[in-house]
């Protein structure tokens, strides 16, 4: 018995190859690995193969929709992530598209007249593919792709296609692996031309099953596979934090790209990566870090972004656990960032959502050293706005209020650097002394405290 399986290549016409019935599935899994990155790397919907050699940078628009939740200066701010977003995926955002409307349109997220304004651009400039701020449905995709005829990308694939050219161990390539045949799991229909019923005729009547039926068995399999293999994972990661001794434990936490890498590697004096890029960090990372004389463990963790798919959240419980287990958080804000409110409300909301909401606060406000503000005009009687705000002000506002410590430095320039470790150093000993009051301290305990 045999059975026909077509694959079709990026560029050039379909090719027909016959197999056994026992080598088809054994095939599927052997090549289903190289289709699905290439899918996620966005390589099977390229037609002129050579142009993807010559081109380094894909140039790409973005678009994205204002509603009366999320007003169009909102929408510019998120665009301007998404934007970053593609920068450090490797592609670069030539122009952007917003549309007015009361909620996205479920056939092609734009209104129609705004897709073909795009697909007109896409058509005239040669554009190699459109991004969207928010994820799509498969029917949408499909709908998008048959009006601009370019790859069409949404956020979460764009932060899985991040998340795995950024995964560099074992563990952080599992993670990301199984987020992704979870995104990919309900796109599979149309992917490719193979995906159609297998062959009926005399004796071979039957219920059967279509081959995308097949194939969504097989990635389901993998799937439990990865899992099992994240439960192992899960299982090494608690006998190592079990492992590491009384040692109160810090991590440092907040949104993508705030300066936590580098403010890791100038406590804990190591050599962390760090770059001015998004997700610069998946695995997390501990130092043992003495300051006089105390010694604690200090992690860094992957960062949290607006809309972060669920399924990495779920991938990524083991490194979330790192977390949900420190005894004290450094909540690490940009604060030269126009919207570092909303970030700081996305990460407590992350927090809250991975059981960590309880947990002691330090909020670090970062990268003092790049706010700027603007003075107004002595004629000038409208209300002041958050550009007219200079940073002493800001620190008067609700900052002061917070019923938690708060610190503003600059990690690049080392500015009030001293205060942190000092604050850090009270805050360690505190919880020291709480959790562990029977050890042998390597400091002199204050009187108060004995």
């Amino acid at each position: 018995m045999t059975s026909t399986l077509t694959l079709t290549a990026c560029a050039g016409p379909a090719k027909r190859v016959k197999l056994s019935a026992s080598r088809h599935q054994s095939l599927i899994i052997n090549h289903y690995f190289v289709l699905l990155q290439a899918h996620l790397r966005n390589d099977l919907g390229m037609k002129n193969e050579e142009k993807t050699l010559e081109k380094t940078v894909e140039a790409a628009v973005i678009a994205g929709i204002s509603t009366p939740a999320c007003p169009p200066e909102r929408v510019n701010e998120y665009l301007d992530e998404l934007a970053f977003l593609l920068d450090t995926a490797g592609g670069q955002a030539v122009k952007r598209f917003t549309q007015n409307l009361p909620y996205p349109d479920p056939k092609f997220y734009l209104g129609s007249g705004k897709l073909s304004e795009v697909a007109e651009y896409v058509k005239e400039n040669k554009i190699d593919m459109a991004v969207f701020d928010d994820e799509l449905s498969p029917a949408q995709i499909r709908n998008i792709e048959g009006v601009l005829h370019c790859k069409i990308l949404d956020r979460t694939h764009l932060i899985l296609d991040i998340f795995s050219k950024r995964a560099q161990t074992a563990h952080s390539k599992v993670q990301v692996e199984l987020a992704q045949y979870q995104y990919l799991l309900p796109r599979l229909t149309g992917m490719w031309t193979h995906l159609q019923k297998q062959r009926g005729g005399i004796g071979m009547r039957g219920p059967g099953e279509k081959e995308i039926e097949t194939d969504r068995r097989i990635i389901r399999d993998r799937i439990s596979l990865l899992k099992r293999k994240l439960q192992d994972i899960d299982r090494q990661k608690q006998t190592q934090r079990s492992n590491r001794g009384q040692f109160v434990r810090v991590a440092l936490v907040g949104y993508t790209n705030v300066g936590k890498s580098t403010l890791m590697n100038l406590i804990s004096k190591s050599n962390v990566f760090a770059e001015n890029k998004l997700f610069a960090t998946l695995d997390t990372t501990v130092r043992k870090v003495v300051i006089e004389n105390l010694p604690f463990l200090l992690s860094d963790t992957v960062g949290f972004i607006r809309k972060l798919p669920h399924s990495l959240v779920e991938s990524f419980k083991s490194t979330l656990d790192e977390i949900r287990e420190t005894d004290l958080i450094l909540h690490v804000v940009d604060i030269s960032h126009p919207d570092f409110e909303e970030q700081i409300s996305i990460v407590n909301q992350t927090l809250q959502e991975i059981g960590a909401g309880n947990k002691p606060v330090i909020t670090i406000f970062n990268k003092i050293d790049n706010y700027t503000w603007v003075e107004k005009e002595p004629d000038d009687l409208t209300p002041k706005t958050k550009e007219n705000i200079t940073l002493e002000e800001l620190k008067q506002t609700w900052m002061a209020k917070i019923n938690h410590k708060t610190l503003f430095i600059s990690a690049t320039k080392r500015e009030n650097i001293d205060e942190l470790k000092s604050v850090l150093y009270e805050e360690v000993k505190k919880l020291h002394i709480q959790i562990y009051p029977y050890n042998n301290f390597l400091y002199d305990i204050p009187q108060e405290l004995q």
